[in-house]
């Protein structure tokens, strides 16, 4: 027993050995390893600091290896800086002067973002897009289209572009920007739209070469920039809808427009994150009538402009829809359009007709306070601009206003009117048409009555109001048209 018990360890230590032969050349490769770790470790805080690896340097890598295939359309002519070791950085010049030098990489903005292009007539297009505000306030960016016809035994040809910025003072990383295309003569059907956008640094030439369109053979009809008749007589361009938007007060804005403007109208809504799954349930009979048509815009919040880029949006509904309707309207989801009780929206249009734009006065609605004439309970049953009746009296120099244009003569657009058509304007049409302004209502999510009154005069936070019961007035009828046209669809809409 005790022999056993001597020669136990000695077994154990003749077993150890036998397994560090046998894994000997696997345990070299893990102590080379981490004696090169423990190198790298120690000479790491010795290594200059004008060595380094950036995400440059790996994106020059990527890009030499996927040069051959190309990923996108958008061209783009620079010349790349040399790069300069430390020593070239600053070099000392005959007279003692010391030469510093400066080199760029990457790029802060855009140098353009393309949203969309239309042919606006038998020569001219319009090409709608963004681009850095800071390159056009203090650089000289210029652009020039190229027509290239699929035709092959057909020319090219080029034509400067004139640049439009329509928010001009509003934009913020970002600007809009509409470019028109005026050839100097017919350009056949069919083919390609190129935009070179060149940034205007003295130092490199920087364009880049963008196709913004693609025409099909035989599919424009140019009598269609000619005739009198169009598909729409009005036709609606919403800004962009973003937020936690009522689906209730969506509700009402909808079908009250729809009813007031007639069977011959049309909304283009935007979407930039606001028509959220209750608020396009409401729109969805709409749509399906051929009433309303929606549009995604949500990629767009990549690019930082003015109020989810509006500018931009009501420009490409201009020139998409610019040749489809007589009338345009620019307003918003919590403004409702009003005429007299002894006109109608056609002959307030008619009276209009010799001006390409007016401008609509504003009636402000406070979405405070409600009246609460007819009981508690039927206020609660009532519609929002059935109890939101309380005008803002307070004299002010000047309100807001919206408009409507003829399409056909405006070359770019605005939030609260164009300043780029041809044509007259009328700035004094509220004698024949209003609109009524509900602010901040339509993204309450909440019953909107916090404040009930029953009086035709109130003073509410030291502003003055009066009972206006012009919209409300109209509210059965509204309702009456939604049940006969969709029927009780949206009855338990929420708020």
């Amino acid at each position: 027993m005790v022999k056993d018990k001597e020669q136990h360890p000695i077994k154990e230590k003749k077993l150890l050995v036998s397994l560090i032969w046998n894994f000997s050349t696997e345990l070299k490769l893990i102590f080379m390893a981490l004696l090169v770790i423990f190198t790298l470790a120690t000479l790491l805080p010795f290594i200059p600091s004008s060595f380094s690896l950036s995400t440059s340097d790996f994106r020059f890598c990527i890009s030499r290896f996927s040069s051959a295939v190309p990923v996108n359309t958008t061209t783009t002519t620079e010349v790349v800086p040399e790069k300069k070791t430390a020593t070239e950085l600053e070099r000392v010049l005959a007279n003692g002067v010391i030469k510093r030098t400066f080199t760029g990489y990457g790029s802060a903005a855009y140098n353009f973002i393309s949203m969309s292009a239309y042919r606006g007539g038998v020569n001219t297009f319009a090409v709608i897009g963004l681009s850095s505000k800071p390159l056009h306030v203090y650089g000289h960016p210029s652009y020039r289209c190229e027509w290239v016809p699929l035709d092959p035994t057909q020319d090219p040809v080029s034509t400067l572009g004139f640049k439009i910025l329509t928010d001009w003072g509003y934009g913020r990383i970002y600007t809009t920007v509409i470019v028109n295309c005026t050839f100097p003569s017919t350009t056949a059907v069919g083919g390609n739209l190129i935009l070179h956008a060149t940034t205007g640094d003295p130092d490199r030439n920087l364009t880049d070469s963008i196709p913004v369109l693609t025409e099909p053979p035989n599919s424009v009809d140019f009598t269609l920039y000619s005739s009198p008749k169009k598909k729409y007589d009005y036709l609606y361009c919403g800004s962009s809808l973003y937020g936690n938007l009522s689906p209730q007060r969506v509700r009402e804005w909808i079908t009250y427009h729809v009813r007031f403007f007639g069977e011959r109208s049309h909304f283009v809504l935007h979407d930039a994150g606001g028509i959220h799954d209750e608020v396009f349930e409401v729109l969805r009979p709409w749509i399906e009538l051929g009433r309303v048509t929606v549009h995604d815009i949500r990629e767009q919040e990549r690019f930082d402009g003015y109020y989810h880029n509006q500018f931009m949006v009501v420009n490409d509904c201009l020139h998409r829809y610019r040749f489809a309707a007589k009338w345009m309207f620019f307003f918003d989801v919590d403004e409702f359009i009003y005429v007299p009780e002894k006109e109608t929206i056609k002959s307030v249009m008619e009276s209009l007709e010799e001006y390409s734009q007016f401008t609509i006065e504003q009636m402000p609605m406070s979405s405070k306070i409600c009246y609460s004439g007819d009981g508690p309970a039927r206020t609660y049953r009532n519609w929002g601009f059935e109890k939101m009746a309380y005008r803002d009296v307070k004299k002010v120099p000047r309100r807001d206003r919206k408009y409507a244009v003829q399409p056909s003569n405006v070359f770019a657009t605005g939030v609260h009117m164009s300043q780029n058509l041809q044509g007259k304007t009328y700035h004094k049409a509220e004698s024949k048409i209003r609109y009524f302004h509900y602010h901040g209502s339509i993204s309450q999510r909440r019953e909107p009555c916090r404040h009930l009154f029953n009086d035709s005069r109130v003073v509410f936070e030291n502003n003055p109001y009066v009972l206006d019961t012009t919209i409300r007035d109209v509210g059965l009828a509204v309702k009456t048209f939604e049940m006969r046209t969709i029927g009780n669809r949206l009855l338990r809409t929420r708020q």
